[in-house]
Parts: C-alpha cells; structure tokens; sequence
C-alpha cells in the first residue's frame, strides 16, 4: 500500500487533536482528546507534560483505528506556543509545565529588560519585552526554585517534548521554538540571551527548520500510538504559524486573522522585521516570517460580556446567540455611542502592557444589550484595524484580504464589521482545523509531495465559503471610530498605571 496520508498533530491549551489529510486537504480521520489545566494561584497556569503525551498518544490511536497505518507517510506538529517543560535526559519531568497563560514572571521579565534591554530582546529574538515568552518563566524557576533548576538537564516547549517521545531525540522546529524568545532569529539559539538569562545551552533541543525529517517513530511510540514503526516525523511550528500557513497565508499581499480565544492575525515576508506593532515569528514556510499581532481577548471576551453583562450563555444556545446578533445588527455603526477597548486579557501590540485592562466608554439610560454587543464586536474590529495598519506599514506591505479563521468566523456580522473596519475583503475559510493543516502541509513537503511547503499550502489549502467585501461609506465612518479609538487609551493608560500599583500594594 502506498501512503496516502499525512497527520497534523495540533498539541493546544485545551485539546490534542490529530487529523489524517490527503494531497487534496482533505479530512479523512481524526481523533481528539482533552488537556487538563491547573490554576494553582492567581496569574499560574501549569499541565503534566505526561498528559501532552498521553493525550496525544489517544488522538492518534484513533486516527490509526479508522485508517491503515500503512497509508500515513509522516506526521508533524502543531503546537500551543510559549508554554514548556523541565526535564530530566530520559524526559521525566522534573517540575511543573508552565502555559503561556501564565503570568508569574512579570518582574522577571521587567527586571531582564532593564539589565539586558528591551530593545535589544526584541532585536535579537523579533519579540518585545512581555511576559508571554517562556525566558522569563526559566529565569524564574532557576531564581525561585533552585532545588527543582538543579535538576533539569532539558527544556522543551510542546513541540521538542512530544519529538522526543515519538523519536527518541531532543529536537525542534525553529517555528515552535522561536515563540520562547530565546532564539536569534538568525535561526538558532541566541547564547548571548541565554547567558544573560543563566540558562544552559546544553538543556536546549536541536533546531530544524519546518518542513525537515527530524527522525522516525520509535518501536515502543508506534507501540503506544497504533502507527508503523519508522514512520518520519517531519518539523511543524507554533499553532499560529500553522494557522497561517494551513490558510493559505504564504501567498502575496494576504493576511490570515484567527478570530478565537485569542485574535491572531498575520502576513508573510522574506525579510526580518521588527517592530512594536507585532511579534516577528518564524514562517512554517522554508524561509521567511510571519509579522503577527494578537490581542489575548477574542472569542474569550465574547463569551464573557454575554454571560457575565448580559446574562446569556452563548455554548449550546444558538437561538441567544442568533438573538444578541440581531439585535447588534439593528444597533448603529458606533453602538449608539457605546466605545470599548478589548483589553480584558490585558493588551499585547502595540502597547505591550500586561497590566491594562478593559473599558466601557459612552453608556446611558438608552445603552440596549445590543449596543453592548456590538461594541464588543466593533471593540476587537477597531483595534485589529490599527495594529494590522501599522504592521504593514512596519513591513512594507500592501494586504488586500484576510482569510479568516476560527470559531468567531461563523458570525456574518463580525465579518462584515471587521471588513468595514479594515477596508478589505474577508474571505471566510471553510478549513476549520487549520493548525494541524499546516503542520500536515509541513509533513507533505517532508516526505517530497510537493518541492516546498508554500507549494503545499497552495495545493491543500481550501477555497473560501464566502467574501465580506466593505462597504465605502461604513468603512469612512468606521475610519472616523478609529481615530477616537486610538487616542482613548494612551489618554487612559496613565490611570491604569496608578490603579495596578494600587492593586498590586494592596495585595502584598
């Protein structure tokens, strides 16, 4: 039999799903299973690096009961970013995984700007100072947790963890490594930051770059797992970049936006660029990057204001949700004065400032739970808008559309706000899995399906279902939005400042 198939593994915060794509990028099998996730304390997110693989080892048993696994020519990676482990050599953890989430090293990360440099973080590794990137949690366990430090002999994201328990080896891909902010995005791990930081070369796995053969299944993982022993495991990326990449983003002149949790947008280049308006990630491409800006509260913030402002649970209820979406619809550009900034998970570009929060601006006795839809809606739009302005503009590029993505993708409403917002069409995707697409595109261009991966991505990337192309005089008026939107908060910042000192004193 000759295979047929590749998996695109997606390792996320709350799931790992595999998916068995054809050439075509077609789904024919997929199994899924849950991650648990503890809340310790307030601003700590960890996991057991055992359920990653646990959970992983379920979804591709599945995937192997449903189709030979003589017809899966490879598999790649697709992985929840920012978030590691500490190991010893034969990978049995040592401490606790920490999740991008996680927010413990604040100081840390404050602290390493002033000595090392902001500016020269960002430089070096394509992401400004934030707390975010792994780096300043490795600060600190070695500062606060010694008597763990002292016995790590490894650190690995998702990524190079379940590598090594598929293949034996300690490797990586540069685009699931990258999101750590440790490497030189030169394409290998910057030992001036890793001196700075008091890390050890030697803890960190081998780098690839996506789309390379980093070795093949074990007899005791095709055991655990149902697949053929020697199966290749190709170099996949960040969820993100995968996202992108399984959208079709390597194409000119596009940018992808991945309304979910979190709103994830980005566009292709050859050329490394840095810039506060974006984190520089490396491309699940042969070269080049993705510019990408996030803003931590999407679909996140959603379900928040309608549960907890309006009293609607939006999951299993899709005659409330059909009703907030007629009644925003029926509230006027502007949401009858109503202003909100997203900034509830605080705010990433361009203002990198972990410690902002929310606003609600223009209510009154007229203020209707519709308006206040919207204004979550328009909230999101407008502040894409000015980082995805701004990030071009950095760049050097022109985006004529955005291929859309994500569980917000399914609202004809948000789409059309958000193509009036930006000016440009939005096409909606039919793909919904698209970061283990792209991973599966990395391993089709892995074991020669196709000469690059951007041919990949050509070939198994889907049409989109629909265009939301903008409207010229809601587009001018949303242009007027933006610039009220723009100045609300750095005329506000200061404020915060003062209440998260006061915050952050009166809780010790």
């Amino acid at each position: 039999m000759v295979p047929d198939l590749v998996i695109g593994i997606d390792s996320s915060t709350s799931a790992t799903k595999a998916i068995a794509w054809d050439r075509n990028g077609l789904a024919v099998a997929e199994g899924r299973a849950p991650l648990a996730m503890s809340n310790p304390r307030s601003g700590y997110f960890e996991q057991d690096p055992a359920e990653w693989w646990a959970s992983t080892v379920t979804a591709l048993r599945s995937v192997a009961a449903t189709v030979s696994p003589a017809r899966i020519a490879a598999l790649a990676i697709a992985n929840q970013r920012e978030s590691f482990g500490l190991f010893d050599e034969e990978g049995q953890a040592v401490g606790p995984a920490t999740l991008w989430l996680d927010e413990r090293a604040r100081g840390k990360a404050r602290r390493f700007g002033e000595s090392f440099g902001a500016a020269r973080v960002h430089a070096i590794s394509g992401k400004p100072l934030d707390v975010i990137p792994c780096l300043y949690r490795m600060i600190w366990f070695r500062e606060e947790q010694p008597e763990i430090f002292a016995r790590v002999e490894r650190m690995a994201e998702v990524h190079g963890y379940l590598v090594f328990r598929l293949s034996g080896r300690w490797v990586t891909s540069t685009a699931s490594a990258d999101p750590m902010g440790i490497l030189d995005m030169h394409m290998d791990w910057s030992n001036e930051i890793l001196a700075a930081a008091g890390i050890a070369r030697r803890m960190m796995p081998d780098l690839a770059r996506p789309g390379t053969v980093l070795g093949q299944l074990t007899s005791e993982a095709a055991i655990s797992t149902g697949l053929r022993e020697g199966t290749p495991i190709v170099a996949g990326g960040g969820d993100g970049q995968c996202a992108g990449t399984g959208a079709g983003v390597l194409q000119p002149r596009c940018a992808y936006i991945n309304l979910g949790t979190a709103v994830v947008s980005g566009s292709f280049g050859t050329d490394y660029v840095h810039d506060q308006a974006f984190r520089t990630e490396t491309a699940v491409a042969d070269d080049g990057y993705i510019y990408e800006t996030c803003l931590r509260a999407g679909t996140f913030l959603v379900d928040w204001m309608a549960r907890e402002m309006l009293g609607v649970d939006l999951h299993g209820a899709s005659d409330a949700l059909e009703a907030l979406e007629a009644e925003a619809a029926a509230s006027p550009i502007g949401a009858g004065g109503i202003m909100l900034l997203p900034y509830w998970q605080g705010v990433m570009d361009p203002h990198w400032d972990s410690a902002a929060r929310g606003v609600i601006a223009g209510l009154s006795g007229s203020s209707r739970r519709g308006d206040i839809y919207r204004a979550v809606l328009e909230g999101i739009a407008l502040h894409q808008a000015a980082t995805s302005q701004r990030a071009a503009a950095a760049a050097a590029q022109t985006i004529d559309q955005f291929i859309a993505i994500g569980g917000g993708a399914k609202s004809d409403l948000w789409m059309q706000i958000l193509a009036d917002a930006l000016d440009r069409p939005i096409k909606r995707s039919t793909t919904v899995e698209a970061s283990s697409l792209g991973a599966a595109m990395a391993a089709a261009k892995g074991v020669g399906w196709f000469s690059t991966i951007a041919e990949a991505s050509l070939a198994m990337a889907s049409e989109p279902a629909k265009t939301f192309e903008p409207d010229t005089r809601r587009a001018e008026l949303y242009a007027e939005l933006l610039a009220i939107h723009a100045d609300l908060w750095p005329t506000l910042s200061a404020w915060n400042q003062r209440l998260a000192a006061f915050m952050e004193a009166d809780h010790g």
